[in-house]
């Protein structure tokens, strides 16, 4: 099923739920993914899909983050239940093993040694990993453990 059907038909389950919270961040979601579509003039593939979901997800992370730091507890509550929603629509994160194969097998394969070269390795990951919901910077982090 496409996201964009499953974003409406959890839609009108919230709203015959009357869970004004939980239909706020479903008309969230489906704005921008429409906006995307709108924008593109062609029908969003699972990757761009994808890309918008991740771009959600790291604006709660911000927002959770600046809300914390400022003593706005209230906020900060509202974009993680924000936050969980829209992870539930994306793909499961890799394991740390799954991770560690790609960053193994992009370093043989970029012959890449040193910290120097982390951006190849990164880009091989990236696509050994693609359709899985994984955070770059602990992505990074990861590699750049391994090459130095």
């Amino acid at each position: 099923m496409a996201l964009l059907d499953q974003i409406q038909k959890d839609m009108v389950t919230a709203m015959k739920a009357k869970d004004e919270a939980r239909l706020s961040t479903v008309r969230m979601i489906k704005t921008a993914l429409k906006k995307q579509e709108v924008d593109s003039m062609k029908p969003l593939d699972e990757a761009a899909e994808l890309a918008i979901l991740s771009t959600l997800v790291k604006q709660r992370r911000e927002s959770i983050d600046m809300f914390r730091n400022g003593g706005r507890t209230e906020l900060a509550d509202k974009e993680e239940a924000e936050l969980k929603l829209i992870e539930a629509y994306m793909p499961a994160a890799p394991s740390d093993d799954e991770i560690d194969a790609a960053i193994a097998a992009a370093m043989a394969e970029t012959g890449a040694t040193t910290a120097k070269q982390m951006g190849l390795v990164m880009k091989a990951v990236q696509a050994k990993l693609a359709g899985k919901r994984i955070e770059g910077k602990v992505l990074s982090e990861k590699v750049k453990a391994k090459l130095g």
